[in-house]
């Protein structure tokens, strides 16, 4: 546990070693997920890397909570844990989570305080003054048509009206946080970006998550996976390895850390 907003892993074998010298990759998940998700990543990366994952109200062991359905909140509220961390770091941000951890990034820099050392992006295009597809859903219908198309979540989840009920409220706060977010044109960040998309996401589009690279003046390279819109945990061997060469050509991580010696 790390306070409200930030959740660490057990993980098995050695334990990753917090403190200033451990980068720290904070992670953000996706519509309807939690902190879990990213579990699967943080036993990959450890103990090179110290993984923290956001715990957004409304789920897991914030399910009495209520859920936060605008992202600019959401984005308010977690700049201060992510700037509570010490030492480097960088944001790794899914679907949703992309969005996120880009607008983290971005009241970062306006506030002048230290900012991520590369931006992770992941399942999803490019901010811009168009909303994308699929996000303003209206409906319960709507909502659960794509989450069906995206293949997230367990089919017996869906089908099962007393599963569903209970993950509804946290899918209706994200949605409509998504249809809400409206980007704001505004300087362009100076961290280096990775992009992660699969090329078979039904919803983004590689030329779609190319379009990140407007959006900072450091260097952006895209990596495609096969598979559909979930497939960090599918391809999670070349997703770590995507992570770790990311943090390296920033100058923090095991690879930075293995060129200095």
């Amino acid at each position: 546990m790390q306070g409200e907003w930030l959740r660490r892993f057990d993980t098995p074998g050695p334990a990753p070693r917090p403190g200033a010298e451990t980068p720290r990759l904070i992670c953000f998940p996706h519509a309807g997920g939690a902190a879990s998700a990213f579990l699967p990543l943080a036993r990959a990366l450890a103990p090179e890397l110290d993984v923290l994952a956001v715990q957004y109200p409304g789920r897991q062991d914030r399910r009495h909570e209520r859920p936060v359905d605008d992202l600019g909140r959401l984005a308010d509220a977690l700049t201060g844990p992510v700037t509570d961390q010490t030492g480097p770091y960088a944001l790794f941000g899914h679907s949703m989570g992309a969005l996120l951890a880009y607008e983290v990034a971005r009241r970062l820099a306006e506030r002048s305080l230290p900012g991520p050392a590369a931006l992770i992006l992941s399942g999803r295009g490019a901010p811009s003054a168009a909303p994308a597809r699929y996000d303003r859903l209206r409906t319960d219908e709507d909502i659960l048509r794509v989450v069906r198309l995206l293949g997230g979540t367990t089919p017996r989840v869906l089908e099962d009206p007393e599963l569903r009920d209970m993950v509804m409220p946290a899918l209706r706060a994200d949605y409509r946080a998504i249809g809400g977010y409206v980007w704001r044109p505004g300087p362009p960040l100076d961290m280096p970006f990775t992009v992660l998309v699969a090329d078979a996401d039904p919803v983004v589009g590689v030329a779609e998550a190319k379009a990140w690279g407007e959006l900072t003046t450091a260097a952006t390279t895209t990596r495609v996976f096969e598979g559909g819109h979930f497939f960090l945990d599918a391809r999670l061997p070349q997703v770590a390895e995507a992570v770790t060469t990311a943090l390296g050509s920033a100058g923090v991580g095991p690879l930075a850390a293995a060129e200095r010696r």
